[in-house]
């Protein structure tokens, strides 16, 4: 009978442990892979091998030169850039571009890390987080991330594909923060800036202090930058959102030209989905008005 009963056992171990190499062998499909173009680039920056999902404009010429995007998150909500640049292209609204999505780590949380601002260390979330995971090993180093983005994701796809220098940073939530850290310390490394729904609560909204008192210093070539929030989202997020819009409003400079937007209705995801449609028709009419 001991026999029988440790047989079911081992049977029950085995069926567990074959279920969580399935879930992450399916996780690994959908965070690590792409329909589009996978590159696998080693960063001397960040110590470590980082995945880019690389998709190029319909019927890609490499005689000719395009906008590049660049985005955080990966698979979130590429497919939906794929829809509407084709879309907008072939209706001559705005120019296809070569994107880049930059997916975070499958097995470590990487995204805390990479994109929320050095100055942003506790309290990652609306909640605070335990005394035990605010380690900036985990978060709060996006000045490392932004310089892996500048001194070699950029290089690499400029070697590599035919674009110009129209570029776009577009993020979510902590990407939104990372946008808004970037387009306030290295302003010129875009023309465009899409902060969805940006994690600017942080540490009781040390994200707009920042931005607020960073905003004088952007200075140089006119800049685009467009924010855009959920009507349903979180009232901490929306009271920082709000905040956000304030500090523009009374300290953005002459060559920032700013636009944003409210999604009725629609809660913190569902947010980027529906307002990129209006960052890429406004942005194309700040490039046309150049």
């Amino acid at each position: 009978m001991r026999r029988i009963a440790w047989k079911y056992v081992y049977g029950i171990i085995g069926l567990i442990l074959l279920i969580a190499v399935g879930i992450g062998f399916k996780r690994y499909i959908q965070d690590y892979t792409s329909d589009f173009i996978d590159v696998t680039l080693y960063s001397n920056v960040l110590d470590e091998e980082r995945k880019l999902f690389i998709r190029l404009p319909n019927n890609y010429d490499s005689t000719k030169r395009y906008p590049l995007v660049i985005k955080t998150d990966g698979n979130f909500n590429l497919a939906r850039w794929d829809e509407l640049l084709s879309e907008f292209s072939a209706q001559q609204k705005a120019q296809d571009s070569i994107v880049v999505a930059v997916p975070n780590l499958v097995w470590s949380d990487s995204r805390n890390r990479d994109l929320v601002p050095p100055y942003a260390r506790r309290e990652v979330n609306i909640e605070a987080r335990p005394a035990e995971l605010n380690s900036p090993e985990l978060f709060g180093q996006a000045d490392r991330f932004l310089r892996f983005i500048e001194t070699e994701l950029i290089p690499y796809i400029e070697q590599h594909y035919a674009v110009s220098d129209n570029r776009v940073l577009s993020g979510f939530s902590a990407g939104g923060s990372f946008v808004l850290y970037t387009l306030s310390t290295r302003p010129a490394l875009f023309s465009g800036y899409f902060a969805f729904s940006p994690a600017a609560w942080y540490d009781d909204s040390v994200v707009v202090k920042e931005f607020a008192s960073r905003l004088p210093q952007i200075t140089g070539a006119p800049v685009f930058v467009y924010l855009s929030l959920g009507g349903e989202e979180n009232p901490i997020i929306t009271g920082a959102f709000r905040g956000l819009l304030s500090a523009l409003d009374a300290r953005a400079p002459a060559n920032l030209h700013w636009v944003h937007s409210y999604s009725q209705g629609a809660g913190h995801v569902e947010n980027p989905y529906l307002s990129l449609p209006e960052a890429i028709a406004q942005y194309h009419q700040f490039r046309d008005n150049l």
